[in-house]
């Protein structure tokens, strides 16, 4: 389903913020949850070691102790956007490694917790096109029809090589076949993708931009790579197996994806940063505000707005929604 509300924008692409202070008359916040998962790629069901870039150490309430409750960490972070923010409405955020990678039963009981705390309005679930078996996704499709739901999956790339590359577990076609079997018209979609990956060029950027353009799906993070100590990227890295982008590189290329990118597609990240004591390169990437006024310019200078080049090859009109 397509996000469908490019309306009241105070930039040039359809940030997240302007989208739900659209839909919901507000600013709403995402509230991180671990909820204890692993990942298919590291417990050997489809590989072991991970993502080359991930360093696997989840988030730092992981490494603090004993996990708190799904209820105990959205209260935590309620607490925190209301006395800073003056928040009123939240999404908890199923965010550390594959939060759908468990029995149907026990998910349900996880999404049902967080779904039932005060002032939570819906889940995002971030996850791996090879871990949403159809229970799960009708799991998600029933929250949608009441709740605002999204399902984030983990793509990085639409090339197999590049996938293969960087320990994926995946391919492609997976990938594609997750979106169609998610397809529905509550549920939303969001796909991960990380610009400036070893090997590729801003050509295979917009190859997997383009893909996207063409599917059900209503939102995208774009990540720059990152690369860290104590993952087998960075030990790559580290002995001049490949080379990072420059900003005005990554800059470019995101612009470019932005303008062929449907309109209404709403865009949720732009840039990521990564722990800072494990940190190694690209040091411009360490400065999220720079990155992201570097675009908010290139796309002024351009005169460009999200989806001013967007062709759907089905036919699709530019700003029309998904049925």
């Amino acid at each position: 389903m397509s996000a469908s509300q490019p309306e009241n924008r105070l930039k040039r692409y359809c940030d997240l913020k302007t989208y739900w202070r659209n839909r919901f008359g507000c600013t709403v916040y995402k509230l991180p949850v671990d909820a204890g998962f692993t990942c298919p790629n590291r417990d050997g069901s489809r590989g072991t070691g991970g993502c080359t870039y991930c360093d696997g150490r989840g988030s730092r309430l992981r490494r603090e102790g004993p996990l708190p409750s799904v209820s105990e960490q959205i209260r935590r972070g309620r607490e925190f956007y209301r006395n800073r923010k003056g928040a009123k409405k939240f999404i908890a955020y199923f965010q550390t490694f594959t939060n759908t990678y468990a029995p149907c039963d026990r998910l349900k009981r996880l999404y049902d917790e967080a779904l039932a705390q005060e002032d939570v309005i819906g889940l995002s679930v971030g996850t791996r096109p090879d871990c949403v078996p159809d229970d799960v996704l009708d799991l998600l499709k029933g929250y949608a029809r009441n709740a605002h739901v999204w399902l984030e999956y983990g793509l990085q790339s639409i090339s197999d090589t590049t996938l293969l590359r960087i320990n994926r577990g995946h391919t492609a076609a997976e990938f594609l076949d997750a979106v169609k079997r998610a397809a529905d018209e509550n549920l939303l979609i969001c796909t991960h993708i990380i610009v400036g990956l070893p090997g590729e060029t801003p050509e295979d950027v917009l190859g997997t931009a383009q893909t996207l353009a063409s599917l059900p799906i209503a939102g995208i993070k774009i990540h720059s790579l990152l690369v860290l100590e104590g993952t087998s990227l960075g030990e790559e890295y580290q002995k001049g197996g490949f080379s990072l982008w420059s900003q005005e590189e990554y800059v470019r290329t995101v612009c470019d994806v932005l303008e062929i990118l449907p309109p209404e597609m709403v865009i949720q990240r732009l840039t990521a940063d990564g722990y800072a004591d494990i940190y190694l390169a690209p040091a411009w990437a360490t400065n999220k505000m720079v990155v992201l006024n570097a675009i908010d310019r290139e796309m002024e200078r351009r005169d460009a707005r999200q989806g001013c080049r967007y062709r759907q090859k089905t036919g699709r009109e530019p700003g029309t929604s998904f049925p």
